[in-house]
């Protein structure tokens, strides 16, 4: 009997109702010679302090460095405190009945890094020792999943894969539980103060902002502002300059030739340039950008887009979510005419669908050497029927954006004009001569929404235009804006660096904090760890996150390029790099940070009082 172990029971049951196995056991389903199983994701986890005599939280046990990890069923919580699950132990119970009558193991939980891990600790607790191959699938479309099991790769091609999942664990166990019971005892016990190899980083890129914002003195500062016709139409323009001192502003506003002034030369052109601008289309999405574009446009969470990203793959609409990559192959390329095909009827899209039928696809997106694990999210082909309107939100997303990117360039063209009255004014003006991708969305005007010119006249240099207004304008400057999901899941790309450029920023993400799998988890854990809350859209630090950030602000736990530096290495470690070099690293790390948080930890008890101000 051939042995097949899903991820969680919807996928068993989809892979069965492939391979026409219907006979439902408890536990699994079986049928043409196979058996369909499955985990509810993590089963087994690295057992906690007390399995390797590290009883309650006291100095002494500090840095716990465990010899040789163990692994522990998964525990719930009762009236009776945690213990384990029982329905976890049941079907362990059952996966190692399977396991022992098969001829051959077939693992397919989800492709990538915690999917191996998954599987490989329920191996190795039932203490399994037969070979097995593997399924690495990007879609759950029937004829993946059947291309996929022609295709099945030997179980020791992923060693590396498990070896990057397993450091990851164990390092979020050195760093978290030492870290947390280190800071909570020099505290003084008051509450549980959760710490983190990625939590905490975060969290310390919120409370910069937070507190940053608080802080900020608004400077006030001036310019003038004119409106020019040419021949009967207004255009506006501001000058280049701005100033500091009131008076000095004020002094050349009166200077500024206007129609009650009585005009002789007004607005002298100086400069008319007119530039055309192609903006290529974006790339496909990979989760991460997904996330953020469903927050920006349906105020979904990260995690609210995982899940009901997660549920359309189970429905065989959308690709493998949980990717880190925005390109495709050649391979899936070959596929994208039919993809956009399945698109022509659909209700926002028909229109753009039948029209990239007629053009050249934009190839872009495309580049194997780019391709990670998964390729891009894209819409599989299958139609979807009656979908929730959240569902219905996120599959358009990712049909809008297959189509975004393989769509032609938007064509602009940038006119600025210089104008010449006693100061330099600038007016600034965007045409769209062909929308491209942005008809898809029809979003033409999204970057003319900061322009004070939906167009601009015909002028040439050396003319003279009446200035028919003028204005004085009193500005202040600005201070940079609270996160919020989209914003942070874009930063924590890249570890707090500013990046706008898409491809820059992608080129980034080894070194970014967390992956975009688990990013959506580390913003939960914050908000269930109180300490952020969510303010309309924005994430906002408590009191106690700020408390805790005081204390570990200059601490290497708190800075992202550290944390990010060793997701990278988590990824090298997948390649072949070294896996103890990483963990004497971590082991190292462990033992100072949890000295530095006893040394330091009691300055947080008073701090804990301090309620934080909403804004």
């Amino acid at each position: 009997m051939k042995i097949v172990i899903a991820e969680k029971p919807s996928v068993g049951r989809e892979l069965a109702k492939v391979f026409g196995a219907t006979t439902r056991k408890d536990g699994y389903i079986e049928g043409k010679g196979y058996s369909f199983t499955w985990a509810f994701g993590h089963l087994l986890q690295l057992a906690p302090p007390q399995e390797y005599g590290f009883f309650g939280w006291r100095k002494e046990h500090l840095p716990m460095l465990p010899n040789k990890f163990k692994l522990s069923i998964r525990k719930i919580k009762t009236k009776d405190g945690m213990v384990e699950d029982p329905g976890v132990r049941k079907q362990l119970d059952t996966i190692k009945m399977l396991f022992d009558e098969a001829t051959e193991i077939i693992v397919a939980t989800d492709a990538g890094r915690e999917g191996e891990l998954i599987f490989r600790y329920i191996y190795s607790y039932l203490k399994c020792k037969k070979p097995f191959k593997r399924l690495w699938i990007s879609s759950q479309t029937d004829e993946a999943i059947k291309d996929g099991f022609r295709n099945l790769k030997p179980g020791t091609e992923y060693d590396t894969l498990f070896s990057s999942a397993h450091c990851r664990s164990v390092s979020d166990w050195l760093v978290g539980m030492n870290a947390t019971q280190a800071l909570s005892i020099s505290a003084g016990n008051r509450s549980v103060l959760s710490l983190g190899r990625v939590q905490t980083p975060t969290l310390a890129m919120i409370c910069a902002r937070y507190l940053e914002i608080k802080n900020f003195v608004p400077k006030i500062y001036y310019q003038i502002g004119i409106q020019l016709d040419k021949d009967g139409q207004l255009f506006k323009a501001i000058s280049v300059d701005s100033f500091d001192a009131k008076e000095e502003g004020e002094a050349i506003f009166e200077k500024v030739q206007d129609v009650a002034s009585g005009f002789s030369n007004g607005g002298n052109i100086t400069a008319v340039e007119a530039k055309p601008r192609k903006e290529p289309p974006p790339l496909l999405h990979d989760l991460s950008s997904l996330q953020q574009e469903a927050n920006k446009k349906n105020g979904f969470t990260a995690d609210q887009t995982l899940g009901l990203l997660q549920n359309l793959y189970e429905s065989k609409l959308v690709t493998y979510p949980r990717t880190g990559s925005r390109y495709i192959g050649d391979d899936i390329f070959a596929t994208v005419p039919a993809l956009i095909a399945s698109l022509t009827d659909h209700g926002l899209f028909a229109k753009s669908a039948v029209a990239l039928q007629e053009m050249t696809l934009n190839k872009r997106s495309v580049n194997a050497k780019k391709v990670t694990d998964h390729h891009a999210i894209l819409v599989t082909g299958v139609k979807p029927g009656s979908l929730s309107k959240d569902h219905q939100a996120i599959f358009d997303l990712v049909a809008g954006r297959m189509l975004e990117a393989f769509h032609q360039e938007c064509v602009k063209e940038v006119t600025k004009i210089t104008i010449q009255s006693e100061i330099v004014f600038v007016a600034n003006g965007t045409v769209i001569r062909s929308a491209g991708w942005r008809s898809v969305f029809n979003e033409v005007e999204e970057d003319k929404k900061d322009e004070d010119n939906p167009a601009l006249p015909k002028v040439k240099k050396g003319e003279a235009l009446p200035i028919v207004n003028k204005a004085f304008l009193e500005k202040q400057t600005k201070p940079k804006a609270m996160y919020n999901e989209a914003s942070l899941l874009k930063a924590l790309e890249t570890c707090g660096k500013e990046i706008e450029d898409e491809e820059l920023r992608y080129a980034m993400k080894d070194s970014g904090l967390g992956t975009p799998a688990t990013r959506a988890a580390i913003i939960e854990t914050l908000l269930t760890r109180e300490y952020i809350i969510r303010e309309k859209r924005n994430l906002v630090p408590t009191a106690k996150g700020l408390a805790v950030y005081e204390v570990v602000k200059d601490k290497r736990i708190a800075q992202a390029e550290l944390t990010g530096a060793w997701e990278k290495r988590l990824e090298e470690i997948r390649s072949g790099a070294s896996v103890q070099d990483f963990k004497s690293e971590i082991i190292d790390y462990t033992r100072s940070i949890t000295q530095e948080l006893l040394t330091d930890g009691a300055a947080i008890s008073s701090q804990l009082a301090v309620p934080v101000a909403t804004t």
